[in-house]
């Protein structure tokens, strides 16, 4: 994007609501599904299933993001899709996003210019004919994003955490650790007597560089939700805060134990196993109907003591908790 100059780049502070949302939404065209988009009270989307699937979920600065790494493009592309992600491991489409955004009034309005762009970018390449389509904006000390995504399961039944069975296979779609090795090159990296500095990519390896990029321009495989749900897809869900404590969840809801092979689990199992913010989606499958882009990482047993095994040993990993593991990340 061309630098601009002060004059040209007003400070949030200096505009009023409706200029500010207007060059938002002059970013962020319509969603496929879209009736009535902004402008009026509501949205109104089309739901031609007849259910809708919601969700949402907020980026703060401090737990969720630092401004020292992220620009304001990385975090409207990772507040689309963190969010995205959850509406796909329903089994669903997703249509529509709205987004609140509690702003500093000393934000350049380039800032919020890139944060649409952001939204946009990550709609298109991830849910195609998903878009924004309304939403709320206030001033705040604290930046923060919140948005909420709708999805459409098309006919089909929604997916959840309760329907996998003894004798499935375990399977994931996407990347395991990628994100947390993305984080933990930033506080290792990136910091100066503690205090988050720009990240210089210049000065990463390959394999860390894309690490930092999994970390704040997530791709999660948004379309696959619908695939595994249409393959039979028994149980589905997001994996936010690391496999082992996502894949623990699955098991309690589905009263069940899945047992992970270590082998699956790329270089560094436990950091695949313990990493969060990876937005992979993990599924269960009878065994002869795996869907396409899913591979097998497990298998599904009767419940037993412990919810989740991996090569048949209990697993200690506690998973990741951004109020906690933000400034451990390091370590």
């Amino acid at each position: 994007m061309p630098s601009r100059s002060a004059d040209d780049d007003p400070r949030l502070s200096e505009l009023s609501e409706g200029q500010i949302l207007r060059a938002i939404l002059t970013r962020t065209p319509p969603a496929g599904h879209t009736l009535l988009g902004p402008g009026d009270d509501a949205a109104v989307i089309a739901a031609p299933s007849g259910s809708v699937v919601a969700t949402t979920d907020t980026l703060v600065h401090g737990p969720d993001f630092r401004l020292a790494w992220s620009s304001g493009y990385d975090l409207g592309w990772k507040a689309a899709a963190v969010n995205l992600a959850d509406v796909a491991a329903m089994g669903a489409r997703p249509t529509a996003l709205l987004v609140a955004l509690a702003v500093p009034r000393d934000l350049r309005l380039s800032f919020v210019e890139r944060l649409a762009d952001g939204l946009r970018e990550a709609c298109e390449a991830l849910a195609p004919g998903c878009a924004v389509v309304g939403g709320d904006l206030t001033t705040s000390d604290v930046l923060t994003i919140a948005v909420t995504a709708l999805g459409d399961l098309e006919g089909r039944a929604a997916v959840t955490r309760a329907g996998a069975r003894p004798g499935d296979v375990v399977a994931v779609a996407g990347e395991l650790g990628h994100a947390a090795h993305g984080l933990a090159v930033l506080f290792g990296r990136f910091r100066d007597g503690g205090i988050p500095i720009p990240a210089d990519r210049a000065l990463l390896a390959e394999g860390e560089s894309d690490a930092v990029v999994a970390q704040l321009r997530p791709r999660p495989p948004i379309g696959l939700g619908p695939v595994a749900a249409v393959a039979g897809a028994t149980a589905m869900m997001d994996i936010s805060d690391g496999l082992a404590l996502d894949a623990g969840r699955l098991a309690d809801a589905s009263t069940v134990t899945l047992d992970l092979r270590r082998e699956t689990l790329g270089a560094d199992p436990m950091r695949a196993l313990a990493g969060g913010e990876d937005h992979a989606l993990l599924a269960t499958f009878p065994a002869d109907r795996l869907a396409p882009g899913f591979r097998v990482i497990g298998t599904v047993r009767e419940r037993g003591d412990r919810g989740l095994l991996c090569d048949g040993a209990p697993v200690d990993a506690a998973g990741w908790d951004p109020y906690r593991d933000w400034d451990s990340a390091a370590g």
